[in-house]
Formats: C-alpha cells, sequence, structure tokens
C-alpha cells in the first residue's frame, strides 16, 4: 500500500490483493474466514482476487523436481499471473501435521519455480529473489492450543512458510494470525474470530 501526504491529508492510493485459501474443503471455517477478509476489503480502495486451490485443476506432484520441466497447466500460469499483479497476499489454510495440507503444499511445489519465484545463480550459493516488494499475511487455523504451537511446536508450520518458502522468493514482511483451537470453539467464539479477519481486511493487512 503506497501512502502520499499531501496538504497534510493522506492520500491511499489502490493495492492488489491476493487472498489463496489453501483448505481442500470448500466448506471449512477457512471458506468462512476468507470471505470475512474479502468482505473487509470491499470497504477500502483496493482490489482484490482469489485464489481457491480446492478448485484448481492441477497435478500436485512435481514429479521430477527442477531436473526437467513440467508444464504447467492453464490454472496455475493464471496463479502465476495473480501472485504477480498482487502487493499483498493472504493466505488462509489449517495447520494439519504441523504445517499446511498437501494440497496446498503441491500448488507451492508447482507454482514458486525457479524464473517465477527465485532463480539460482550459476556457480553461487546464492540467488535471486524474484518476488521482492510483496507482503504477506498467514491466517492458520489450528486445533492446538497457542501455548502448545508457540512452545512446543515452535510455530513450526509458520517458519516453513515463513522463512523457506516466502522469504526466500523475497516476500517481506511475513505475518502470522493464529486461530484456534476451532474444534472445541463457540458459535460465539467463531463469530469473534470472523469479525477480527474481517477487521484485517479493512486495514488491508
Amino acid at each position: 500500500m503506497l501512502i502520499i501526504v499531501a496538504n497534510r491529508e493522506e492520500i491511499i492510493l489502490k493495492s492488489n490483493i491476493l487472498v489463496i485459501n489453501g483448505h481442500p474443503d470448500p466448506q471449512s471455517f477457512c471458506a468462512a474466514l476468507q470471505k470475512a477478509y474479502i468482505d473487509g476489503v470491499s470497504h477500502t480502495n483496493a482490489e482484490i482476487q482469489s485464489i481457491n486451490i480446492h478448485t484448481l485443476t492441477f497435478d500436485p506432484n512435481l514429479q521430477f523436481g527442477y531436473r526437467k520441466r513440467t508444464e504447467l497447466e492453464e490454472d496455475l500460469l493464471h496463479a502465476q499471473e495473480l501472485i504477480r499483479w498482487a502487493d499483498h497476499i493472504v493466505f488462509i489454510y489449517p495447520t494439519w501435521w504441523g504445517v499446511m495440507p498437501a494440497l496446498m503444499k503441491g500448488f507451492i511445489d508447482r507454482v514458486f519455480l525457479p524464473g517465477f519465484a527465485f532463480k539460482y545463480r550459476e556457480k553461487s550459493a546464492l540467488w535471486d529473489k524474484l518476488l521482492v516488494g510483496k507482503s504477506a499475511h498467514l491466517i492458520v487455523t489450528t486445533d492446538t492450543p497457542g501455548w502448545y504451537s508457540r512452545w512446543v511446536n515452535r510455530h513450526a508450520g509458520y517458519r516453513v512458510m515463513k522463512h523457506n518458502i516466502l522469504q526466500f522468493c523475497g516476500i517481506t514482511p511475513v505475518r502470522l494470525t493464529e486461530i484456534g483451537p476451532v474444534k472445541p470453539s463457540s458459535g460465539e467464539k467463531r463469530a469473534q474470530w470472523l469479525e477480527k479477519v474481517k477487521q484485517f481486511g479493512s486495514k488491508l493487512a
């Protein structure tokens, strides 16, 4: 988001916001969180696009690694276009076994490729980050108590997304909002979470 101060007033120019829902179930609480965030953005002057990974047609298996090119499906080519377009990317997904769902990991494997997200330097341990200038917000649901995620699991999945994937490609800062435990939560508590995420959208956070 770009802010220009003119005549002592702040003029906020449009931002491009991309929301990526990584839950494979279209009726999940993540889908409700996605809708809440989009509702919040609707009260701003930002432009917003969404990717629902469960609706895409693609093979999540990077069969040959980086040894041999696997042609990208049309849906993945469009996903790359949206990621290029975005200034701020919001990932909404559950934590399963400490990390994101397999479908979302497959999406990342297939989309965040050399030449698009990063580029290795010849005869060097260094690399070029090709997604510089973008920020991200991870809104992650969990059934694990917050204290256990922080002190026992040490937010392992968050560290993978932040350091090993997004910052590796130049996306920074990367912010985390952990929502849970979801399974035992009341309807009132879920409504509070939805309102919180709606406020994130209205603030373009």
